[in-house]
This record gives structure tokens, sequence and C-alpha cells, in this order.
């Protein structure tokens, strides 16, 4: 049987946690950030984990992990 391939748009934009759990950085922190406080770009920074059914999903698009 073939080698299965990774998807390559994942493979760069999550990371994977010791424990199998997803990081990805926060979506909408690229401009317009004037909208929004100060709170809400602060605790935005860096990374999140994942929900489990959003890494249910993801982890199909990555056969070996990463």
């Amino acid at each position: 049987m073939p080698k299965l391939k990774t998807k390559s748009g994942v493979k760069k934009r999550f990371r994977m946690t010791a424990s199998g759990k997803l990081k990805a950085g926060v979506a909408g922190k690229r401009h317009r950030l004037i909208s929004h406080n100060a709170k809400y770009i602060r605790q935005n920074r860096g990374t999140k984990v994942m929900s489990d059914a959003d890494t249910k999903i993801i982890k199909l698009w990555l056969p070996y992990g990463l």
C-alpha cells in the first residue's frame, strides 16, 4: 500500500503537543485591530489549543503526526 500524503497547508499551520493535542495561531490578528480592545489583542497573542472536534478532523490530514 502506498504512503499517505500529509496536507502541506496543515503542517504549516498547526503544531502537535506531546499529549496529541493541536495548537494553532489565532485568526483575525493581521489588520484592523483598532476596532478590538486591548484585552482581546493581548489574550489572542501566541497560540491556542484546538477543540476536540476540530482536532479530530485535522488529524485525518496528518496521517503520521507532525
